[in-house]
């Protein structure tokens, strides 16, 4: 009786586990079934598998087949086993002998004719298939530049089924040749020299970047909140290597068709859910957060978001992750990214303008601030004024500095930064000046901690390890109590 045994992948959150494909055939009128916890999408493979299978010229009217997706009690979601399933069919029907058919991982959707289209998840399958030590993937050509990011691979690109019977039968098929992979940093839409005034601004930012500090920006509008924003990805250095894989991983899975290979910058509208901000549904996607793992989630108008979609921000951008928990399993996301959050002082957005009265009471500024909880201003590294920018320096012809300058002190300060100890035991004029300072401003442990990291990053940027009395006294300048 023919059979054949392949193998593919199911993924779980970013976790991409060997699933074990058994097709077993007997020619004899009956029906495919396929088992092992198929979704709707893989149980309508039948019927997408019989028409590919029989448009590559081979006959399907009278068989039996049985499919067995093991192990059995993981749910295996969407159209990526199509391929494989084709491929153990035709194997059984005797379209080809490959003796080496279980070195592979497979997947890939098929059309009616036999066409190959392109998959989700397609690094995550070249990740796996070098964690088991096989000797390449199969799968769509759309996705071969992708898949070919892991390297010591045999990258298989396909466009037609007709050609996986070809390489197995004949090896003929090119093998996908991979380019060397650059890795830049990512220019903003706004460059830093762009940006008139605002150096205490960009001071912050600049730490920021050099200690992947979180930020909330306040200010009265037209300050320029925005434009340094985007201005902030530019002054990122290029991704390593080893991190432009997770990224891609993360955009890959969530069926994004741009390869992420540089520092993302995502920017959500404030009336996003709670889902859409740390991922979630019936089969766990990642979301904004995660989107934007290594790189910048900008909330603009902090206050006008949901109160629940800001809270479920607490605990991953502390964590640098999030679990999220379904009836089949957990999935785990990512989240090491940079918040830049930006606000008006109040609804009106002028309390403390030189020149425009704010109209607003005391107890609309409070119910305004309230929207945002003390426990998430407290994981916010940097709280940072942004005023208004006076006229001469609107018109000034100094050339400000330009984010390839600021991005070069970045990168010095971040590799320092990553050979530092962190520096636990104080001089006595840093000691008290700490004490001082958490006594008369209520900070709180975690702010304390937070504190000392970004007075740690202030030394960095000044080329030294050890902490200093001014070091200290920049980082305080950056806490703010809000009411």
């Amino acid at each position: 009786m023919p059979f054949a045994r392949l193998y593919s992948a199911a993924f779980i959150g970013l976790e991409a586990i060997p699933v074990e494909i058994e097709v077993d055939l007997e020619t004899k009128q009956g029906q495919v079934r396929i088992v092992g916890l198929p979704d709707a999408a893989v149980k309508e493979s039948k019927d997408r598998v019989l028409h590919a299978v029989k448009n590559s010229g081979f006959p399907t009217d009278a068989l039996t087949c049985m499919i067995h997706l093991a192990p059995a009690e993981i749910k295996k979601v969407g159209a990526f086993y199509d391929l494989p399933i084709a491929l153990g069919m035709l194997r059984g029907l005797g379209a080809f002998h490959a003796h080496d058919l279980e070195n592979y991982l497979i997947g890939g959707e098929l059309g009616l004719y036999g066409e190959i289209r392109p998959i989700h998840g397609a690094l995550s399958l070249s990740l796996l298939a070098k964690k088991l030590g096989k000797k390449g993937v199969l799968l769509p050509k759309a996705n071969a530049s992708e898949a070919a990011l892991v390297t010591g691979l045999t990258v298989v690109p396909l466009q037609h089924l007709k050609e996986a019977i070809a390489f197995f039968k004949e090896g003929t098929i090119p093998l996908y040749t991979a380019l060397p992979v650059q890795l830049k940093a990512r220019p903003g839409t706004v460059d830093m020299s762009s940006i008139k005034g605002q150096v205490h601004a960009k001071r912050a930012l600049e730490i920021a970047a050099a200690g992947n500090h979180n930020v909330l920006m306040s200010g009265p509008p037209g300050t320029g909140k925005t434009m340094l924003a985007k201005a902030f990805i530019g002054i990122l250095p290029p991704l390593l290597f080893e991190e432009a894989l997770e990224v891609a991983n993360i955009y890959s899975l969530a069926g994004r068709e741009d390869l992420m290979l540089s520092r993302p910058f995502r920017a959500p509208h404030h009336t996003i859910s709670f889902v859409g901000m740390v991922g979630g549904g019936t089969h766990p996607k990642p979301g904004e957060i995660s989107l934007a793992h290594k790189g910048v989630l900008f909330l603009d108008e902090l206050p006008e978001f949901h109160r629940s979609t800001l809270e479920v921000l607490r605990q991953p951008l502390e964590d640098k992750e999030v679990t999220i928990s379904r009836s089949g399993g957990k999935a785990t996301f990512p989240t090491d990214v940079i918040c830049i959050a930006a606000m008006n002082p109040c609804p009106c957005g002028y309390l403390g303008h030189p020149e425009k009265p704010c109209k607003d009471t005391p107890s609309q500024i409070h119910r305004y601030r309230s929207k945002i909880s003390g426990p998430l201003l407290d994981r916010i590294d940097i709280h940072l004024e942004v005023p208004p920018v006076p006229f001469q320096d609107m018109t000034s012809m100094h050339k400000e500095e330009s984010s390839e300058d600021i991005r070069q002190r970045v990168q010095a300060a971040r590799e320092l930064l990553r050979n530092t100890t962190p520096q636990r035991a104080l001089n006595a004029t840093c000691q008290a000046l700490l004490k001082e300072a958490t006594e008369t401003m209520g900070i709180s442990a975690r702010g304390h901690q937070r504190i000392l990291k970004v007075a740690q990053t202030i030394a960095c940027l000044t080329g030294t390890s050890s902490l200093a009395e001014e070091h200290l006294l920049e980082a305080l300048s950056y806490t703010r109590t809000y009411s």
